[in-house]
């Protein structure tokens, strides 16, 4: 039987992935992983292992996810001067410019969109397991998905995905 903080240490690589791609930043990110661990441990008692411990983890990172947003929602977020492109860089290649230009579309969708597309997409979730970290329906996870490819397809000038058609 795998150890409670084995498995939890196996956890870390994913959930860091997850917070970099829903903060945008490491520093942020890897303090988020680093509260989910510790609420995790500290909580540990309440975990019921009914299945993988992977899910509680990712759930407890997205409500802290959303905690810190509804905080820094409250208090304005301050400028980083990082973020301000220096005009003398030349630009980068057409591929990074397309990846960027990705990422700074899923950072417009609203949250609930992209937490489940980067749940799916980036964490390779199956919905079902998805649905369960957001606390949410399946069919809801689904119109999230569907609402957040439509509007990256949007943003973006990807052409829609083709139809399937029915042969006779």
């Amino acid at each position: 039987m795998v150890d409670f903080l084995d498995e939890l240490e196996a956890c870390v690589p994913a959930l860091r992935r997850y917070a970099r791609a829903l903060t945008r930043n490491i520093d942020h990110a890897d303090d988020l992983v680093q509260d989910c661990l510790v609420r995790a441990i500290s909580r540990r008692g309440l975990f019921r292992p009914r299945g993988p411990l992977r899910p509680w983890l990712f759930a407890i990172l997205t409500n802290l996810h959303r905690n810190d947003r509804r905080s820094a929602r409250r208090q304005g977020a301050p400028l980083s001067l990082d973020a301000v492109p220096d005009p003398a860089v030349p630009a980068p290649q057409p591929g990074h410019m397309a990846l960027a230009e990705l990422a700074r579309a899923i950072e417009t969708l609203p949250l609930d969109q992209k937490e489940a597309l980067l749940l799916v997409t980036l964490e390779g979730l199956a919905y079902a397991e998805a649905a369960a970290i957001l606390d949410i329906p399946l069919g809801t996870l689904m119109s999230r998905l569907g609402r957040a490819r439509a509007a990256l397809r949007g943003l973006t000038g990807a052409p829609a995905e083709p139809h399937l058609r029915t042969v006779k």
